[in-house]
């Protein structure tokens, strides 16, 4: 019910309230039904434990509709932004969606859901409800340095591959920037690492929103602690009488709820989609996530989780967090972002690529804005062809 009222919002943000469209057949449909309702195979692989006892699922397309005779098989680990899991490389279909893409293309594709998201909610000896306030005391950090290496290790030991090709979007960036520069011995498990809309540094954002939010951080997350509130918009039955405005007087406010949470577009979005986005999204984070981009963007850093003074000086041995360190990112680097990127700022990507060691490519994209690289109509042409020629190369 709670995840029905938000998608019902979702939906009414990417739908013009003034016309009467078909709903998708594919809308309402289970990630697992998604996938076969195109004819392709779905392996769900589930309770993948991480080093801090997580435990966690990813989904496998093992091959296309055509090819799963195919021997070596290349993989690909596709992982989600904020808000999100794995299901987002696919809920555009076989024509848009990346996973679906690749899978033709002969890879082996693999879509994690990190922790915290509606399929990894689970933990050997903590519940989400009952325990809150220590199981979602995570941020992106704990994705990048915990839940990335398990969802690696039991990749290799499920296929025997000792290289795999990465592929991140917004979040899914940043906690492939954390492992590699954390765990620096990962490295040599990538072929590539393909970033979308790259979030690292984030001083120069224009999300108005975000900006404002950032300002108050660690009020806000005093007061998210205080009231209990540990994971993002989980008081969806607060959103229920909001549903009746959104279709009158409220339209235009409600256009822009999806917007709010995922980023922008350029206006590209196809709405007959629309429902079929929002039976998959939102799947769910911890507030920390957001808490720590709030902390970036004021900061100017790229860095660990601020816990205050005494805080840091017990987690850290310092009175500030310590930055990421870039120079050990080793793998072979590629980046796509657009210049109309309201999260992923043209200037802070470029501070980025200054700071890595080995970018093998680089494309600004004229017009895209944050949603478009996963959302907009054009996505094959402008973004997935390259996606397919830069993992074909390496």
């Amino acid at each position: 019910m709670k995840l029905a009222i938000f998608s019902i919002l979702a939906f009414l943000a990417l739908s013009n309230a003034n016309e009467t469209k078909d709903i998708h057949p594919a809308a309402g449909l289970s990630f697992v039904d998604f996938v076969e309702f195109y004819g392709y195979p779905i392996e769900v692989h589930e309770d993948i434990q991480t080093e801090d006892g997580y435990l966690l699922t990813m989904h496998r397309i093992p091959h296309g509709k055509t090819n799963g005779d195919q021997k070596d098989k290349k993989v690909a680990l596709l992982m989600h932004c904020l808000m999100c899991n794995g299901a987002v490389y696919a809920t555009y279909g076989p024509e848009n969606g990346l996973a679906f893409i690749l899978a033709d293309q002969g890879y082996d594709v693999w879509m994690p859901s990190a922790r915290g998201t509606q399929f990894s909610k689970k933990h050997i000896t903590l519940d989400p409800e009952d325990d809150a306030d220590v199981f979602w005391k995570f941020s992106w950090h704990e994705i990048g340095y915990y839940d990335l290496p398990a969802f690696i290790d039991y990749i290799q030991e499920q296929t025997g591959v000792e290289k795999m090709s990465y592929l991140g979007y917004s979040q899914g960036t940043t906690t492939f920037y954390v492992l590699a520069s954390s765990r620096p011995e990962y490295n040599d498990k990538f072929n590539v690492a393909i970033s979308l809309a790259p979030i690292a540094y984030m001083s120069n954002m224009s999300n108005t929103l975000l900006q404002y939010l950032s300002e108050y951080v660690n009020a806000l997350d005093e007061l998210l602690d205080m009231i209990g509130w540990h994971e993002f918009v989980p008081n969806y039955e607060l959103m229920g009488p909001l549903v009746e405005w959104c279709k009158g007087s409220g339209q235009q406010i409600c256009d822009n709820i999806f917007f709010l949470i995922f980023g922008q577009t350029s206006d590209e979005m196809d709405d007959n989609w629309g429902p079929v986005f929002a039976t998959h999204l939102p799947a769910g984070a911890s507030s920390k996530q957001w808490v720590h981009y709030g902390q970036e963007i004021q900061s100017g850093f790229f860095r660990r989780f601020d816990f205050g003074l005494v805080g840091n000086l017990a987690q850290y041995g310092s009175v500030t967090p310590p930055n990421y360190d870039l120079s050990k990112i080793t793998t072979p680097t590629a980046f796509l972002y657009g210049d109309e990127d309201s999260n992923a700022n043209v200037v802070d990507v470029e501070q980025l690529l200054r700071e890595l060691p080995n970018v093998v490519f680089e494309k600004l994209i004229e017009g895209y804005a944050h949603v478009d690289f996963i959302f907009a109509q054009d996505v094959t042409e402008r973004v997935n062809g390259d996606v397919v020629e830069i993992l074909n190369t390496y």
